[in-house]
């Protein structure tokens, strides 16, 4: 599942993080369809950034998100680009409709310009949708052949692909093994009938244990595995075994969403946010607390606000994300980040259709020329360190854009440091009391080097990110 995004506001986000006073424009971290890093769908073809500008450093991308739109049938709180090939599509082996769309990614991948007279090995890629996993092997592996070939891959590459249960077999799972997949995100949700019947999931409980054997028998050691809080009916006590048995399957990573109801959505139809049957804020806060403490529990480490792992298992590819560089993002929907310019292809297959033919044409350019708005660089580098446990280097952030502003946003931070909500850290990452904190923003002069980190605490910081990072805004751009 996904995150996708820096994140227009998708179907499922990490909790609490719709920001009201500006819409950030990233990808999703990976889709939320399957059940959403990130991070992969913003709407139409647009240009983004533009205004006071200043040059960046430019970094050749490293990472690239392919989009498959496929799936079975639209959940009900899915507003993501996709394709419903229908609820019995399973065996996809000689749909047109696949080979056609792969056809036609292939050919926005060859006709992307580069701006590097010689391309990095791309370090990570990402297949999320929509259900991959309903794209046979062979047609990934031709996807992957176009990306070795345009771009190169590094032989220790991650690839990542999104699977939902009952959409894949061993067979499948071998295959794409064979390909060098080393990385599969299993769209669960929840494990009970009467939840995924609610959200009109193509799969049940059973092919949900199916599918963990599968992977455990012949899958990647690297796997992750997507939940859904704050679901229609959703109790604690649901809440509870979804974690329990997420955790007795021990995958190395797991992703914890809370439900967005979107307009133009079933549920956006049927629902209110915040009115029963969904679950009020403080129930969903409390779904929260609980995750935090189940999985820090069950070994796991609370490395962003929607995501956990084992030692060593981050993805590799949503920290692409997280750090702010470039990617590129190919397929209906997706978001690329060249040059300082934030991309989007257009939602609908015709009008990506038409987007591919004048990018073959040299119609198109979705790179941009590294002048980008300096206050929005800023607001992106805070909200997206913010979004994990390392938080916000304070001498880094400083050096780039002023110093002044990094002691105005610690002064604004203040209450909050003083509440627990933000931890400050010094350069060996150690916990500062509030004393020493207000000490050192005393002295005007202080290069923060003693305070060197600030961090949302978890839970209770990440819970009120929004607001936090809102406040951030406001002292960036006034």
């Amino acid at each position: 599942m996904k995150l996708h995004h820096l994140i227009p506001k998708s179907t499922l986000l990490p909790i609490f993080f719709t920001l009201s006073s500006r819409k950030p424009n990233l990808p999703e971290v990976a889709s939320l369809c399957t059940m959403p890093n990130f991070c992969a769908h913003i709407t139409p073809a647009v240009r983004e950034n533009a205004s006071t500008k200043t040059p960046t450093t430019t970094i050749p991308p490293a990472s690239a998100y392919i989009h498959l739109p496929f799936c079975r049938k639209r959940c009900h709180y899915c507003d993501f680009p996709i394709v419903a090939l229908g609820s019995s599509s399973s065996q996809t082996d000689d749909d047109p409709r696949i080979q056609h769309y792969v056809e036609l990614l292939c050919r926005e991948i060859n006709a992307t310009k580069s701006e590097f007279q010689t391309n990095q090995p791309l370090e990570t890629v990402f297949f999320g949708g929509g259900t991959p996993s309903l794209v046979p092997p062979r047609l990934v592996s031709v996807i992957l052949d176009v990306l070795r070939t345009k771009f190169g891959l590094a032989k220790d590459a991650e690839i990542s692909i999104e699977m939902d249960p009952g959409t894949f077999d061993a067979k499948k799972m071998e295959g794409l093994m064979k390909l060098d997949v080393n990385r599969v995100s299993l769209g669960v949700q929840a494990f009970q009938e009467e939840l995924l019947k609610a959200c009109g999931r193509a799969h049940g409980v059973d092919e949900v244990y199916e599918a963990i054997e599968i992977i455990k028998f012949c899958g990647p050691k690297n796997w992750s595995m997507d939940l859904i809080s704050s679901l229609p009916h959703q109790t604690a006590s649901m809440w509870e075994e979804s974690l329990r048995l997420t955790i007795e399957a021990q995958p190395t990573h797991v992703s914890v969403y809370d439900l967005q109801v979107e307009e133009d959505t079933k549920f956006g139809i049927l629902y209110k946010p915040g009115e029963f049957p969904l679950p009020s804020d403080t129930d969903s806060a409390g779904f929260y607390r609980m995750a935090s403490r189940a999985l820090a529990e069950g070994g796991y480490s609370h490395y962003e606000i929607s995501s956990y792992c084992k030692s060593s298992f981050e993805c590799k590819h949503n920290s692409t994300y997280w750090k702010n560089n470039p990617f590129y993002g190919f397929g209906l929907g997706a978001a690329s980040y060249l040059g300082g310019l934030r991309f989007s292809r257009p939602r609908k297959l015709k009008e990506y259709t038409n987007y591919v033919q004048n990018l073959e044409k040299g119609l198109v350019d979705c790179r941009g020329n590294n002048d980008v708005d300096v206050k929005d660089m800023a607001m992106d580098v805070v909200m997206l360190s913010l979004r994990t446990s390392s938080g916000l280097d304070l001498q880094s952030f400083g050096k780039v854009y002023d110093g002044r502003l990094v002691h105005e946003l610690c002064r604004a931070y203040e209450p909050y440091i003083k509440s627990g909500h933000v931890v400050c850290l010094d350069e060996q990452r150690r916990a500062l009391t509030v004393d020493e904190c207000d000490g050192l923003l005393l002295r005007k002069e202080d290069n923060f080097t003693r305070l060197r980190h600030i961090r949302l605490s978890d839970p209770d910081g990440f819970l009120l990110s929004n607001e936090l990072i809102s406040l951030a805004f406001r002292v960036i751009s006034p």
